[in-house]
């Protein structure tokens, strides 16, 4: 299973290898061990949860407070969805950059979005299903929401129409927002201590 980088450190794309013949297809989806040589750490998985959503659905940008932290695995298991990663660790040299992939049932292609990185997506299909594999149990009042349609990203989501947003996500702040009420991890909060280069924000 390739692993490769995304232009965010440590958010990855993952391409599974096709064993097909005449009754179908068979992969691997995930395989710790493999992640976790391209993370240089473990990735154990404490929840597994599942969205559906109707075409033009956008869900995101999501993340999790460090503490207590949470990355994602994200496969498209039924459909198709325009996925997005968005880099929210303060200090990242990516900060405020993203990620932009295609992932869809057939491909089986998956995303691994670190701890302090935010997620979201477009569904480009009705009855969209997406798994989310995670590093952490759900703990209430931890979670972080982004602005998705925020001008100062300009996530080049492709949609033709307005897009169904949850009332949350329609409300939810700016980055430069959640960057002045200090709801953002840095980027050693995220990386547990890792150097980094620092970054003057694109939003100062």
């Amino acid at each position: 299973m390739p692993v490769t980088e995304t232009g965010l450190p440590g958010a990855y794309l993952l391409t599974p290898h096709h064993l097909t013949d005449e009754r179908g297809s068979f992969y691997e989806s995930l395989r710790t061990e493999e992640l976790g040589r391209a993370l240089g750490h473990p990735f154990v998985p404490q929840q597994i949860n599942y969205s559906v959503s109707r075409r033009n659905t956008l869900r995101g940008i999501h993340g999790v407070t460090v503490p207590p932290g949470q990355a994602k695995y994200v496969t498209c298991v039924r459909g198709a969805v325009r996925d997005i990663v968005v880099d929210l660790r303060v200090g990242s040299p990516a900060f405020g950059r993203y990620a932009v992939n295609e992932l869809d049932a057939a491909s089986g292609r998956s995303v691994y979005v670190p701890e302090g990185v935010g997620h979201g997506f477009l569904a480009l299909t009705d009855d969209t299903c997406v798994c989310y594999v995670l590093s952490s149990a759900h703990v209430p009042g931890t979670q972080i929401d982004i602005d998705p349609l925020d001008p100062d990203l300009a996530l080049p989501w492709g949609f033709a129409e307005p897009p169904l947003l949850s009332e949350k996500d329609a409300r939810a702040p700016g980055l430069a927002e959640a960057l002045a009420a200090g709801v953002l991890a840095t980027w050693p909060e995220a990386t547990r201590g890792t150097p980094s280069t620092a970054l003057r924000s694109p939003l100062s």
